[in-house]
C-alpha cells in the first residue's frame, strides 16, 4: 500500500465538483481529509492523505490535475524569518490550524510548525514577506 500526504489548491469553478470523491470511485484510493477549506467563490485548499496502489495514485493525480486542481507535496514546509515578522498577526487571522498564534500578553506571533497543514494562506497573507516555503528535502531552497 502506498501513501502520500498532498496539498490541494482549487479555484472557485473546482470547487463545485466533487473531484476528491473520485479518486475512490474511479481509482480505488482511500483519502483522508486532513485539513481542508473550500468555498464555492474562492480558492480552497484541502490536505489530504492518499493511500492505494502506486499506479492508481499517479492515475488519480494526474486526474486532479486535469481537473484544474493544483497538487503539492506536503514534503515542502512553511518557514518564518524571524527578522522580518512584525508580529502584526495578520497571519494568524487565516491560519486554519492555529499553526500561527498570539501570545498574550506578549503580542508576539508565534509558529508551531507541527499543528501546520502547509496551506500556503500565511504566505500570501503576511505584508512584510516573513513567511515562506521551502523543499524539507532540500533547506537551501529557504535561503533563496
Amino acid at each position: 500500500m502506498y501513501s502520500k500526504i498532498l496539498i490541494l489548491h482549487f479555484p472557485p469553478a473546482v470547487a463545485q465538483k466533487a473531484v476528491v470523491c473520485y479518486l475512490t470511485k474511479k481509482y480505488d484510493l482511500l483519502f483522508n481529509i486532513l485539513g481542508a477549506k473550500v468555498s464555492n467563490s474562492k480558492d480552497g485548499y484541502m490536505v489530504l492523505e492518499i493511500c492505494g496502489t502506486r499506479d492508481n495514485y499517479k492515475k488519480g493525480v494526474r486526474y486532479l490535475k486535469n481537473q484544474g486542481v493544483r497538487v503539492s507535496s506536503a514534503e515542502q514546509e512553511i518557514w518564518r524569518d524571524t527578522s522580518k515578522c512584525t508580529h502584526c498577526g495578520a497571519c494568524t487571522a487565516v491560519c486554519p490550524t492555529q499553526a500561527l498564534y498570539v501570545k498574550r500578553p506578549e503580542m508576539e506571533v508565534i509558529y508551531d510548525k507541527d499543528k501546520c497543514t502547509v496551506c500556503e494562506l500565511c504566505i500570501v497573507t503576511c505584508p512584510t514577506r516573513a513567511m515562506g516555503l521551502y523543499s524539507s528535502k532540500n533547506t537551501e531552497d529557504m535561503l533563496q
